[in-house]
């Protein structure tokens, strides 16, 4: 009689090696990896290519704003120079975009995928910093870097990089805008509003955005913010879990109300 198991056996002991290289090779291929993987090239790149006596990088950082919401920031430079705010695209193929654009575009071969404008998505992360840190807005630069295997088929703004030539660009600027104090505390004030890096913390960012691309509830049109006009809609404090009336063009406009 034949013995199916011990042929299944002996099947699965030689194929292991194989499912292992696919499961390895989805794995690397992922897009939460590819992240990882450009994030880390960035962060090695901040430490060889800019002189730690005048930049203090720091990375993955997740922020939580006054309105409960959540934002993560791949990379942060500190300097006297002013604040240098990072996101980081590791991407392949052709990318078409330009400053206004909502969307962009990538292009392999025949196949085109769009994904947010990262400029735009940069500039939630510029505003939360100005928030976080209680800095003017003068003091931050915005910086796209691209560090896949990328060629861009448009004009890009100047900010906007495919490489590590993004390090040129930093040590460019060359007014003082923080002195040794102010620096000691910006970076102080991230380490202590920065949220515990980890999967929880990670997951919850998710959620949080998941939350933020729905469509926000419009109560009665009674709620109007006083400051810009625009429609109040209802939220919830993460912290507190209490309910408030937040300005639906947060983060431009950051008045809230209290619920009756």
């Amino acid at each position: 009689m034949i013995d199916v198991f011990a042929i299944l056996a002996t099947v699965l002991s030689s194929l292991w090696p194989f499912l292992l290289l696919i499961i390895a090779v989805a794995f690397f291929k992922s897009p939460w990896m590819k992240g990882k993987i450009g994030e880390a090239i960035v962060n090695t790149s901040n430490k060889l290519l800019l002189d730690k006596n005048i930049y203090s990088p720091v990375k993955d950082v997740t922020l939580q704003l006054s309105d409960g919401s959540t934002t993560q920031i791949d990379h942060i430079v500190v300097s006297k120079h002013g604040v240098f705010v990072i996101e980081t695209k590791n991407m392949k193929g052709w990318i078409f975009g330009s400053e206004n654009q909502k969307q962009w575009t990538q292009q392999i071969y025949k196949k085109k995928n769009q994904f947010q404008n990262p400029l735009y998505q940069n500039y939630r992360h510029t505003k939360a910093l100005e928030e976080i840190l209680e800095l003017p807005a003068s003091h931050f630069t915005s910086i796209i870097a691209f560090v896949g295997d990328c060629e861009f088929k448009t004009e890009m703004p100047e900010n906007v990089f495919c490489g590590l030539s993004y390090t040129k660009y930093i040590k460019s600027f060359n007014e003082e805008r923080l002195n040794s104090l102010e620096i000691r505390q910006t970076l102080g004030k991230l380490q202590r509003k920065r949220l515990k890096q980890g999967f929880a913390t990670d997951r919850e960012h998710v959620d949080n955005l998941k939350q933020r691309k729905q469509p926000d509830p419009v109560v009665s049109n009674q709620h109007i913010c006083n400051k810009c006009g625009s429609k109040m809609v209802l939220r919830k404090n993460r912290k507190t879990g209490e309910e408030f009336y937040g300005c639906n063009s947060y983060p431009r406009c950051k008045n809230t109300l209290q619920v009756s």
